[in-house]
């Protein structure tokens, strides 16, 4: 193995909260029931998907223009909220982690559905920690076809059999193992059986790559 390709929101920091707080605005503007429950359900897809997710219990009917203006009307609520983001938000072992990976010679990249990655990895200043990034702003397909995934990938000059993926969302497991990768499931995902390895700790991926994948349950 010669890389690492993380998946960002739930697996380097957490910005649930700030999409479920602009995810609220828009529900609660059409008067659709909006719940942390069904805001879990978005994990890992993109902003598009994630509404129709929202719109199964709206009684009215949105053309494509109304409905794009909604995704893009939630998307400015989550850009005024990401302003309360800094370096301080990432955990001190998520960067030491990252520098460990890096010293043994990984190449690191960041595979995330979210337009808004360059934005976050630039508040928390974490973009000088990876050699790419794959985003939603160069696919055309979230989570869980793999097209991010393999995006990143071609970035740092590898091939997927030679990456893990680090995911904490389903979705995101499912599109690592379309695509060839080594799936790692942390949070969430490491519950799911379709991931070889599961992790509770992000500073596990230390051992991870320096001794191999014997060492996570």
């Amino acid at each position: 193995m010669k890389g690492f390709i993380f998946d960002l929101d739930g697996v380097l920091l957490s910005t649930d909260e700030l999409h479920y707080q602009a995810w609220k605005k828009v529900a609660d503007k059409l008067g659709i029931p909006f719940d942390r429950t069904i805001n879990d359900r978005l994990r890992g897809v993109s902003r598009e998907a994630s509404l129709e997710i929202i719109l199964e219990k709206y009684d009215g009917r949105l053309s494509a223009a109304e409905k794009e203006d909604l995704c893009n009307e939630k998307n400015e609520y989550y850009k005024e909220l990401l302003h309360t983001l800094n370096e301080r938000t990432i955990l001190p072992q998520v960067r030491e982690t990252l520098k460990d990976l890096r010293a043994q010679g990984y190449r690191l990249a960041v595979g995330s559905s979210s337009k808004n990655t360059k934005t976050i990895l630039q508040r928390t200043e974490l973009d000088s920690c990876f050699d790419a990034v794959s985003d939603g702003n160069n696919i055309s397909k979230s989570k869980p076809d793999p097209e991010v995934f393999l995006k990143a990938a071609e970035y740092i000059f590898l091939d997927p059999k030679e990456c893990y993926v680090v995911e904490d969302a389903d979705a995101g497991i499912d599109a690592a193992v379309a695509g060839g990768f080594y799936p790692i499931g942390i949070g969430p995902a490491s519950h799911c059986a379709a991931a070889k390895l599961k992790i509770d700790d992000f500073t596990q991926l230390k051992d991870i790559a320096r001794y191999g994948s014997g060492n996570a349950r």
